[in-house]
């Protein structure tokens, strides 16, 4: 069985993140969060002060992009990569609200793209890896040997979002999640860099309706059809 490259893109709170993360361990490949990177980026920008309101003061965010170092570690307790902004573990601030709700801008611009794309094709050169993200196989692994587009409707997307965040105790309002996703799937299909669409070669999943069992079946079997090609 030979080792591949599998990109997974869709709309946001598809569960891409849990699904590329769950094939990856079950087929011992490297899981590589290419949106825990744009939200690392947003959070730096909130936490430096580089947001003035909603607008970014993209000149200084340029100069200081060279300083933004993402990385992944294996958490030894939830045997799941946990995201590191400049060697702080930032896993839990990337997934709240306040990162979702600028994360889009931040990663339509060009040069934070730029420099994304660049970590993300320098980790994968080995093969053996699954990322996901918004436009893994049309900009970031063109060539990947399985791409897979996922969506859903917007309203099980935030019903999704919604119990993840009252899960951890976080306050929550379902309309302002559902007004996020409507928003992030705009700006995410509208950016003039790498718009997020669905690769040409790319297998649609709408896991609207299926459960966790059969979208992992699913997974696999088209994981087994690529690798044994």
């Amino acid at each position: 069985m030979k080792k591949i490259t599998i990109a997974i893109d869709g709309f946001s709170s598809c569960g891409k993140s849990t699904m590329a993360k769950d094939l990856a361990r079950e087929i011992g490949y490297i899981y590589i969060d290419s949106g825990a990177m744009y939200r690392a980026v947003t959070l730096y920008s909130i936490e430096n002060g580089i947001f003035e309101g909603e607008s970014i003061d993209q000149e200084r965010l340029k100069r200081e992009m060279a300083h933004i170092h993402i990385l992944f570690r294996l958490n030894p307790d939830t045997h799941r990569p946990d995201t590191y902004l400049n060697d702080k573990n930032v896993e839990q601030k990337i997934r709240t609200m306040e990162v979702s709700s600028k994360v889009s801008p931040i990663a339509a611009l060009d040069f934070v793209r730029e420099a994304m794309v660049a970590q993300q094709q320098e980790m994968g050169r080995a093969k053996g890896i699954v990322m996901d993200g918004r436009d893994i196989g049309t900009t970031v692994f063109p060539d990947a040997e399985l791409k897979i587009f996922v969506t859903a409707s917007p309203e099980i997307r935030a019903q999704r979002r919604y119990d993840e965040l009252k899960a951890k105790g976080e306050q929550a309002s379902f309309d302002d999640i559902l007004e996020n996703v409507k928003q992030r799937d705009y700006i995410d299909q509208h950016r003039a860099v790498s718009p997020l669409r669905q690769a040409d070669d790319a297998l649609l999943l709408d896991n609207s309706h299926l459960t966790i069992a059969q979208q992992k079946e699913w997974l696999m079997e088209q994981f087994r059809l690529r690798a044994n090609s």
